[in-house]
């Protein structure tokens, strides 16, 4: 089983602030029951969210982007 590091999350997610929070709610889903996206291998619910992230199935959600755009 490979580590997953901070800085293989941070190649996604510049923003560790951000990171922290975008595994935050990912973590919570995977908790409520929501499917994986990464094989699992019977990791711990945080573990399973920095995986997806470091994968580029979470993607970073900028709102205030998207709303300075229009």
């Amino acid at each position: 089983m490979a580590r997953i590091t901070i800085e293989d999350c941070t190649e996604r997610v510049p923003n560790r602030f951000h990171l922290v929070q975008m595994a935050s709610v990912r973590t919570k889903q995977l908790k409520k029951g929501a499917r994986a996206l990464v094989q699992t291998e019977d990791n711990k619910e945080v573990v399973i969210a920095l995986r997806e992230i470091a994968a580029g199935y979470i993607l970073p959600d900028y709102p205030e982007l998207s709303a300075t755009e229009r």
